[in-house]
């Protein structure tokens, strides 16, 4: 290995989930590596990560990748992550979210082969996968029943790292991550396009909201607190697969009275529902039950749903602050 200290790699270095890991990795001394691809921006990606190109759409240098980082341990968090957008793009998702992760896979199987080292791998697997969910809560059980192109590829990736833990000896995991929020998400995700919205109407820079199904009911955690479970995972003596989840529902109509409640606005004066937002095929109901995490792993959530709501919307009033004296 190319350092004492534990060297991780993680690919989507740039994106929320990347971040937050980036930051808990580096405070516990580890050297990290980052792959982003060609033309992506670093987003909120400490600067003391060394950063690689790479895609694994392509794939093609990710042999060479490992050969030079020598990681201990990678994370594989890149994907097309968006729900919405994969019914609109489901080969070039399938291609990154499944096929790109048997591309690392195979890559770690060869590099571990031919170099003798060690190398521990997180698989970000997504409550997704369960869709039109048989049973609530849902645990390490529940069968899987994908509803979109995302939730499908998601689905390969997961039995694909099942399947090089049982073939080949890889000590692989499959973090089952349920929705994890954060100021740093993305702007086109539902929970943060509700606390900049309700921020930029506030000070009068938006006037109203365009949503889907607002009855949807998700599992919100902080995004802060599940990069722990998924650093947990590696930490352990068996690779295994575990549910990450706060066990608490709530609706996007919660969601909403929420944030604009955080800023005394009544949403239902801004709100349009827009038959664009709504899906093919609808996801009604997920919760998570991560009684297997909190035993094994000792993990558990820190941050409450008011708690990251109230997070979200003062971080994005501050950001429609700077904008609002940009124009003046």
């Amino acid at each position: 290995m190319n350092s004492d200290r534990p060297v991780a790699l993680i690919t989507g270095v740039s994106g929320q989930d990347g971040s937050y890991l980036s930051e808990l990795l580096l405070a516990k001394g580890y050297q990290v590596h980052g792959m982003v691809a060609c033309g992506h921006a670093p987003g909120h990606c400490p600067p003391e990560v060394v950063l690689h190109h790479g895609d694994l759409a392509d794939g093609s240098n990710l042999g060479a990748l490992l050969d030079a980082v020598r990681p201990h341990e990678v994370y594989n968090l890149a994907a097309q992550s968006h729900v919405q957008l994969s019914f609109e793009m489901p080969v070039y998702t399938a291609n990154v979210a499944g096929l790109g992760v048997l591309r690392l896979l195979e890559a770690i199987r060869i590099h571990q082969a031919r170099t003798g080292d060690a190398v521990r791998f997180y698989q970000a697997s997504s409550s997704e996968m369960f869709g039109r969910a048989v049973e609530t809560p849902q645990t390490e059980r529940t069968p899987f029943h994908p509803r979109s192109p995302y939730a499908c590829a998601k689905v390969f990736g997961y039995w694909q790292t099942v399947n090089y833990r049982e073939a080949y000896g890889l000590f692989a995991c499959n973090g089952i991550l349920f929705n994890h929020e954060s100021p740093r998400r993305g702007e086109t995700f539902v929970t943060r396009k509700i606390t900049r919205a309700a921020a930029r109407i506030k000070l009068g820079l938006q006037h109203e909201l365009r949503l889907g199904n607002l009855d949807a009911s998700r599992d919100w955690g902080f995004a802060g607190d599940y990069v722990e479970a998924m650093w947990r995972m590696l930490q352990y003596d068996q690779p295994d697969d575990y549910v990450i989840a706060t066990g608490c529902t709530h609706t996007v109509h919660d969601f909403l009275d929420a944030a604009f409640g955080r800023l005394d606005l009544d949403w239902t004066r801004h709100v349009q529902i827009d038959p664009l937002f709504l899906r093919p095929a609808e996801v009604d109901v997920l919760r998570g039950d991560a009684t297997k995490a909190r035993t094994q792993l000792g993990w558990q959530p820190r941050v409450a749903f008011d708690e990251l709501v109230c997070m979200m919307t003062d971080a994005d009033l501050q950001l429609a602050q700077r904008e609002k004296r940009m124009e003046t």
